[in-house]
């Protein structure tokens, strides 16, 4: 294992230190000692959704590359502009995100990469809870009810707002590709991007990510 890798693994404290990331430097998924290869194989039919979300057929499933970026400050782009609903109708707009800490997770319940990070991040969404950090998902391709047996299953209390329709995914693109899912953002106060994972979450890595956007000023 690199040094640097290494400082990677090793920054997952929830204190205000910055994480191990090199600033514009990328790591796959491959690389990190733990993550291990991807377990990728379809499953057969289930009787019910509960299990369908545990299991999941992975169709059309292609895998973010794991790579991590940090921007510094001087690097972020603009606050990002976003509308979404939630699936119990609730709107979401990014205007209403300045002062808070937003964690964008892309996901669908067949994806099974997603199922692997889901309690992962539920972990670090209640480790921040009451900090000004909020979660939430975007599913790309479900209906509520296998989008409810996902997060039954799995334990996520974040909410999740629906995007079949690609309208998030779309104001999104510059960080995420169309079909690197599962992918992560981290948002800082001012709304800009300032992190992102494409890939299946590291959650010491990603706590660390959250941890320095909340320290900052």
């Amino acid at each position: 294992m690199s040094k640097f890798v290494g400082r990677l693994l090793s920054a997952g404290g929830a204190g205000t230190q910055k994480p191990g990331i090199t600033r514009r430097r990328f790591i796959t998924a491959s690389s990190l000692t733990g993550l291990g290869a991807l377990v990728l194989t379809g499953c057969g039919a289930r009787d019910t959704l509960s299990e369908q979300a545990k299991a999941g057929d992975n169709k059309n499933y292609i895998a973010g590359d794991g790579s991590v970026t940090e921007y510094v400050d001087a690097e972020r782009k603009a606050p990002v502009v976003l509308k979404g609903k939630l699936y119990d109708g609730t709107a979401i707009t990014s205007s209403d995100w300045q002062g808070k800490i937003i964690v964008l997770n892309f996901w669908y319940a067949a994806c099974a990469p997603c199922r692997l990070e889901a309690p992962r991040l539920e972990a670090i969404a209640e480790q921040f809870k009451g900090q000004g950090v909020q979660f939430y998902g975007v599913n790309v391709r479900d209906e509520e009810p296998a989008a409810a047996a996902f997060e039954r299953t799995f334990g996520v209390t974040y909410p999740s707002m629906q995007d079949k329709d690609g309208g998030i995914l779309l104001a999104m693109t510059q960080y995420v590709p169309p079909q690197a899912v599962p992918s992560t953002l981290v948002i800082d106060k001012k709304g800009r991007v300032a992190a992102r994972i494409l890939g299946l979450a590291d959650q010491s890595i990603l706590r660390s990510l959250v941890a320095a956007a909340v320290a900052e000023t």
